[in-house]
């Protein structure tokens, strides 16, 4: 079995729970910080699944930011191995871009993934949302609890 990495998540802060190390994307070593944990959480999101920017922006540690996940995912190389389409707005629509072809690829992206949209063009956050398990270490005790605590995030090759 793999080792896998772990990442403080959002609401360490405001309870028992202690924060692990954070791990860093190797692979985007002159983006900053902040824009590399996006970049491993992006990368954690299985394929047929979706996060929310701002649920992408807390659990990379920025709670209420979810417009710094989208500029970070604007910033990714053409040619970046992260799934940038897997993150969509809260409606669980496609963000609108200066570049509406971009919107149509997202979307082509995502249905040959298998995720599905209705008449609206919205996907259902609760048949398609990426729901991370997260744990809380207490006292020394492992517990499941999710929206608080830490974040087990597979190792990157």
């Amino acid at each position: 079995m793999p080792a896998r990495r772990s990442r403080s998540g959002p609401s360490h802060r405001n309870s028992a729970c202690e924060p692990l190390a954070v791990p860093v994307a190797a692979s985007f070593p002159r983006a900053h910080p902040v824009y590399q944990r996006i970049y491993v959480i992006v990368r954690s999101i299985p394929r047929g699944r979706v996060a929310t920017y701002g649920q992408v922006a807390e659990l990379a540690g920025s709670p209420g930011r979810a417009r710094q996940a989208g500029y970070a995912l604007h910033a990714l190389p053409m040619d970046a191995r992260v799934p940038w389409q897997r993150v969509v707005n809260a409606q669980g629509r496609i963000s609108a871009r200066s570049d509406p072809g971009q919107a149509d690829h997202q979307r082509a992206l995502l249905e040959y993934e298998g995720v599905r949209f209705d008449r609206r063009s919205r996907i259902d956050l609760d048949a398609f949302g990426w729901r991370p398990r997260v744990s809380c270490r207490r006292f020394g005790a492992e517990c499941d609890r999710p929206g608080t605590g830490l974040l087990h995030l597979p190792v990157e090759p």
